[in-house]
């Protein structure tokens, strides 16, 4: 996992209206794939990652299944099927291919994400 990137800046992504609850959508943000997720239960949270697998060699991580494995909250990549913390970017299947995280706020119902 690589999350020591250093932020430059923060870039509006979408409306949070526009992310269906418990959904991913896949944003370019810097020249990045990001993979923003809506997760809604009895709160509202947002949680962005690179949306390339690198278990699959594939940028699909926002359309991946969003839930949880315990107290994770993970999506499932579409392809594999491997899981990724949504906290973290840890790859639970296989830790050597975990992604970063970057973050990710809601300001006006705009969703923000730091690249």
């Amino acid at each position: 996992m690589n999350n020591d990137i250093e932020i430059t800046s923060w870039s509006a992504v979408c409306s949070v209206d526009d992310i269906v609850p418990n959904t991913g959508i896949c944003a370019l943000v810097k020249d990045r794939h990001v993979a923003v997720f809506h997760v809604k239960a009895d709160t509202e949270r947002l949680f962005a990652i690179d949306n390339y697998d690198p278990n699959a060699h594939a940028s699909v991580l926002s359309r991946g299944l969003v839930g949880n494995l315990g107290e994770r909250v993970v999506v499932a990549s579409p392809i594999y099927k491997h899981h990724f913390d949504l906290r973290n970017g840890e790859c639970i299947e296989a830790p050597q291919n975990s992604v970063s995280t970057y973050p990710v706020r809601i300001e006006n119902r705009t969703v923000w994400v730091a690249v």
